[in-house]
């Protein structure tokens, strides 16, 4: 059936002035076929009136972890995988009823899961997925704590060996891990702040093990991300060709000029952070002293760095870690990143076209066009307004997804039939 939201003002996530008293029809495949001023519904159409709302495209998180979550230490290690699936997918539930529609998982997430949730088995965003992230030993991504007992690791088909030397291991491993599904290559370009090892300023893979990730990505029609922390480790992954930048805490000017002129993403992460040191006051022994320790110490560089590179013209796609963070606070996101400057308009389009661009899906999703599939929000007040009231899921009347209203609370009525 085809579906007519009429009555909302619409930002429509290119960055364009909002629209008022807008209309937006969707078709019965799930797309949409008209979208502004001055159009009628069709006649067979079901009417959402939408009065008062702001309709705007459904939200994208380029940085997720929908298999993660912090927790003590014992819980980790008495997590077997089959039920780490169940956790996933309550996170997944949890992220879409946030108005978060489509999402990169960085890590964790195997195809096996992805398949189920685009074949409706269960309810959760659209994915594309990294599966693991490749780390060198005693790197960002090597579980393995001092005592020799792991964290967090997965093995088996799903999840290929990830700790990886060397040129020729780093390319079987890419390769192993396209065989796996993944539709991002993820590496770890430098220490991390949870990470057990190391430090998050510490670099980690060689510009030529970097090189052989990118060329083998590319051979498939892949590109690569990197959780990049450390200076150096950002302009390594910057030069060799990643096309998206994680979190970059210590970013030189260097690194932003050559992030602008390649047009390379930054996925800031701002509140990963502060999620830390939430989970380590509310719940102690959740995460590592020396984890507090690296967090406290990198928030204001991560900070100013999110500052620098959004006044240089980066271009920014929006990203939280959530996994880190609660599943389901997504939005606190483009909060943080108006307080680094952003107008809430940038922070919006950082979550929708941009972040589009950045998961390779903006000839599906990400702005309010014909031919673009349907995945609207309605918030019920004006989120350039207050950015806020897009992590309030009591503000979000619609929530749509292809076409289907995953929650819809408006007043829906038949179209005329005469």
């Amino acid at each position: 059936m085809t579906t007519a939201i009429v009555g909302a003002t619409l930002i429509d996530g290119t960055g364009a002035d909002p629209v008022p008293d807008a209309t937006v029809i969707v078709d019965e495949h799930g797309r949409i076929v008209r979208a502004g001023l001055g159009i009628d519904p069709p006649r067979d159409a079901e009417v959402i009136d939408a009065a008062g709302g702001t309709l705007m495209p459904g939200m994208i998180d380029c940085h997720v972890h929908l298999y993660g979550k912090v927790a003590p230490l014992q819980e980790r290690l008495l997590t077997p995988p089959s039920l780490a699936l169940f956790y996933g997918a309550r996170n997944a539930l949890r992220t879409l009823d946030a108005g978060i529609t489509t999402v990169r998982d960085a890590g964790g997430s195997p195809a096996g899961f992805k398949m189920a949730i685009e074949r409706g088995l269960i309810p959760g965003p659209r994915i594309r997925i990294a599966v693991a992230m490749l780390s060198q030993t005693g790197g960002h991504g090597d579980a393995m704590m001092p005592s020799g007992a792991a964290t967090g690791a997965r093995a088996g088909p799903e999840w290929p060996e990830h700790v990886v030397d060397g040129a020729d291991e780093v390319r079987r491993a890419v390769r192993q891990l396209l065989r796996a599904g993944a539709d991002f290559i993820k590496l770890a370009a430098s220490g991390g702040v949870l990470s057990p090892s190391d430090e998050p300023g510490h670099t980690a893979f060689t510009p030529e093990e970097i090189a052989v990730m990118v060329y083998e990505a590319r051979a498939a029609g892949k590109t690569c991300m990197a959780h990049a922390q450390g200076t150096e480790g950002i302009r390594n992954a910057v030069e060799a060709g990643v096309e998206s930048i994680e979190h970059g805490i210590f970013l030189d000017d260097a690194a932003i000029a050559e992030m602008r002129r390649r047009r390379t993403f930054l996925v800031p992460t701002l509140v990963a952070p502060v999620w830390v040191l939430r989970h380590a006051e509310r719940a102690p022994g959740s995460v590592l002293p020396q984890a507090v320790r690296k967090t406290r110490e990198v928030m204001d560089a991560h900070k100013a760095s999110f500052v620098r590179a959004a006044a240089a013209g980066v271009r920014i796609a929006m990203g939280t870690d959530s996994g880190v963070g609660h599943h389901g606070s997504n939005a606190e996101e483009l909060e943080r990143m108006v307080e680094g400057g952003l107008t809430p308009m940038q922070a919006i389009v950082a979550a929708t076209k941009a972040a589009s661009e950045c998961v390779h899906m903006q000839h599906e999703v990400g702005t309010i066009e014909p031919g673009k599939l349907a995945d609207l929000l309605i918030i019920e007040g004006d989120p350039l307004a207050e950015i806020g009231i897009l992590r309030d899921a009591k503000r979000l009347a619609l929530i749509m997804q292809g076409g289907r209203a995953h929650k819809n609370r408006l007043p829906t009525r038949p179209g005329a039939t005469a």
